[in-house]
This record gives structure tokens, C-alpha cells and sequence, in this order.
């Protein structure tokens, strides 16, 4: 019997359950209730706030573990802001990706000012696969004009470090803001700051497994992007065609088992007998 990893102790639902549910929500534009249901067509019943506690227990930690195996990004970066709404007010999400689309770093915040900005870039030099940029491309906005002239005083950014304020070398990092935005506007906004950025957290990480930048692991890859996904919480999944279905080393007293029905056409040893079977037994009675 197979040992349940740490992270999921006291959890009484299967580990391989727990993670198809929340890769759903984060992978797909669905809402808890969408997330229920399908897991009642399996026979696992779990109620909309099971599975919301799950993506907020487990979202951060696919992101944090994932960073460690993530490819370098280029040195050429974008970086621009986008609005979210928590709690019936609009807060800002800003986001840097490289020239080549790959996702760097994100910040929630309920300002916009250049603190925020420099939060942002400190949050993307921290990590070891995103190098010192060559060049940071952002729109006109005042606020990257003296956040990044601090950073640089502070030694987190280098000074041969180039500012280019040009709008239209964004369009690739507005994009990129669809794929986080039409998962938050499937789910009808946030209720907790907290929580939004735990939810963004995850939605982050399954983006960039789509995109590939998670090390030996394509683009287009999708039993792959799976298996990295479970893997990365060291809880291993068999990829079969059954898993896009829907998970199958749970107990069969929680999953449904689909079986094919029994063709009613047979091969004979010679031919094909095209026959029905009711016409069979009329030849066979004539002869």
C-alpha cells in the first residue's frame, strides 16, 4: 500500500481525488459548484467549500514546489498591471513575463504606487531562474519611472539595467493577462485579499505548465503537464487514457466505472458477418 505523502495527512479523501479537483479549477474556467458536480458524476461527493479549502491549501504549494524546476526566462522583460476585483472594491495585479511569453512574477496589491512596483521586482529577483534583466518594457505609467531607478540604489537591480517605456511591446503581456483574467471572472470575483492571492497563486502555476516552462515537460504535452502537476506535490498518478476522464486509483466505492457496452456486431474467422444477430438464428433454423 502506498504511503500518503505529509502534506496530505488528516485528509480523508484520496491524495490523487484532492489534486484532479483542484486542477480542474485552476486549469479551467470553472466555479466550485462546477467543480462539485463534476466530481459527483464520478460518485465522490464533496461539498463547493471542501473543494475550495483545498485550492487554498494546495494552490501556493504547487506554485512554491514548482519554482525550483522551472526553465531560466530570457532577459528581456514586460511588465504591466491588470484589475481584479476582492470584496466589491478593485485591487491590482501586477505581472512581468520575458519576450518569449514565459510567466516571471506576480504581485497583488491594493494600491497602485511605486511600492507596489518595487515589491514586484524584488519578488522576481529573489528566484533563481529569473536572471538580471537586460531590459524591462512597461507602459508610461509614472510610478515605474522612480521605482526603477530605486531598485537600482538599493543593488537588487543592476544599473546597466534598461528602462523602455514603449506601449505597444506590451501587447504580449496583455494577452497573457486573458488566461488569469477569464478563470477570475468565471468564479465572480473574490470575497478575502488573502484568499484572491492564493487562488491567483495556483491559476500562476497551471499557466505556466501550459505554457512548458516547467523543465522536460512540453507545451502541448498535456498527460505530461499532468503528471508534473501531481508529481510536484509528490503524490504519483497513473496517465492513462482513463485519467482525462477522471481519476482512477481511488476505491471503487467512490468512482463510478464506465464500461463499454458489448458490440452487437462479431467477427467471424473467415469474414465479416454484418449481421444481426436475430438474422443469425433465422439462417441458422432454415439450414
Amino acid at each position: 500500500m502506498a504511503t500518503r505523502p505529509a502534506i496530505f495527512k488528516w485528509r480523508q479523501t484520496e491524495p490523487v481525488l484532492i489534486l484532479c479537483a483542484v486542477r480542474w479549477y485552476l486549469r479551467y474556467s470553472l466555479s466550485l459548484r462546477d467543480v462539485e458536480e463534476l466530481l459527483e458524476e464520478r460518485g465522490l461527493e464533496a461539498d463547493h467549500t471542501t473543494v475550495w479549502r483545498w485550492v487554498q491549501r494546495y494552490g501556493p504549494e504547487l506554485e512554491q514546489r514548482m519554482r525550483r524546476h522551472l526553465k531560466p526566462t530570457n532577459k528581456s522583460w514586460r511588465v504591466d498591471e491588470t484589475y481584479v476585483r476582492v470584496k466589491g472594491r478593485w485591487c491590482y495585479m501586477y505581472r512581468a513575463i520575458d519576450s518569449a511569453g514565459a510567466t516571471i512574477d506576480f504581485l497583488l496589491s491594493g494600491l497602485r504606487d511605486a511600492d507596489a512596483a518595487k515589491r514586484l521586482f524584488r519578488k522576481a529577483l529573489s528566484h533563481a531562474s529569473h536572471p538580471q534583466p537586460r531590459v524591462i518594457n512597461t507602459d508610461r505609467a509614472p510610478i515605474y519611472g522612480s521605482a526603477i531607478p530605486d531598485i537600482k540604489k538599493e543593488g537588487i537591480l543592476r544599473r546597466r539595467c534598461r528602462h523602455r517605456p514603449v506601449q505597444y511591446l506590451n501587447n504580449i503581456l496583455e494577452q497573457d493577462h486573458r488566461a488569469i483574467k477569464r478563470r477570475v471572472n468565471a468564479k465572480q470575483g473574490f470575497r478575502e485579499f488573502q484568499a484572491a492571492r492564493r487562488t491567483i497563486q495556483g491559476y500562476e502555476a497551471m499557466h505556466m505548465i501550459r505554457k512548458g516552462q516547467v523543465r522536460w515537460v512540453g507545451r502541448n504535452d498535456v498527460r505530461r503537464q499532468i503528471h508534473s502537476s501531481t508529481s510536484s506535490l509528490n503524490c504519483q498518478l497513473e496517465i492513462t487514457t482513463s485519467t482525462l476522464i477522471g481519476p482512477i486509483s481511488a476505491s471503487p466505492s467512490k468512482l463510478q466505472h464506465f464500461r463499454s457496452k458489448p458490440s452487437r456486431w462479431s467477427r467471424d474467422r473467415k469474414h465479416w458477418n454484418t449481421l444481426p444477430l436475430r438474422a443469425q438464428q433465422r439462417q441458422q433454423r432454415a439450414s
